[in-house]
């Protein structure tokens, strides 16, 4: 009986240490995926595609509309998280772009922008009517130096915004600037009697001259 004992409880030590063996020495697994970029890749790059980036485009400053940048990306093998669009202004001032104060999805094409309601929130830092560069990077900013892969800063687009005047009715003093004096002088009535008045002057002599010679 002792030795059914000893057996037992030496099968057990025996299960007891294959337990502990076998939950110690099974193997954790993990991974880790890294993004290898060939040195000679190029830098990621924007292409724009709406407006096309050889004519200045204007843009009025009005309710209803809006403003769409498209843009295509090349050689882009580090995924940008995010893309920071900024206008760029004449005067040295820089204004977000976009409904999300300019923060877009990395893989996005495209921003459409409203500008008048920008001008409304924002009244201390009102658009200018100027030349603008649209200026596009990704979450390491616009000084980000280019790099295999990354897409590399853009601001090769340019335009230009402009805000209409108010309209004024004539009754409440409305005046042409740019109409000159000669041109104010030359409608008025008493300018044209004279001009009729000189010019029938002259088609009499003429007609007398001509009866004069006749005989």
């Amino acid at each position: 009986m002792a030795d059914n004992g000893n057996g037992n409880n030496n099968g057990g030590n025996n299960n007891n240490n294959g337990n502990g063996n076998a939950n110690t020495n099974t193997p954790t697994s993990s991974t880790t995926t890294r993004l290898i970029i060939p040195a000679s890749a190029p830098a990621g790059e924007i292409v724009f595609t709406k407006p096309l980036p050889t004519v200045t485009s204007y843009y009025k400053v009005a309710q209803g509309n809006l403003i769409t940048f498209g843009w295509n990306m090349s050689y882009i093998l580090a995924t940008p998280t995010h893309l920071t669009v900024s206008a760029a202004c004449s005067g040295g001032n820089t204004y977000p772009v976009g409904p999300t104060d300019g923060i877009i999805a990395g893989t996005a094409t495209q921003v459409v922008w409203d500008p008048y309601s920008y001008q409304m929130n924002n009244p201390n830092t009102p658009l200018p009517q100027a030349v603008c560069n649209l200026m596009i990077c990704d979450e390491r900013g616009f000084g980000a130096v280019r790099r295999a892969g990354y897409l590399a800063p853009n601001n090769a687009l340019q335009f230009a915004l402009y805000t209409p005047q108010a309209y004024t009715p004539l009754a409440s003093g409305w005046k042409c600037t740019i109409c000159n004096g000669a041109m104010s002088t030359a409608t008025h009535p008493a300018a044209i009697s004279l001009l009729v008045t000189i010019l029938i002057c002259l088609l009499s002599g003429f007609h007398l001259l001509r009866t004069t010679n006749n005989r």
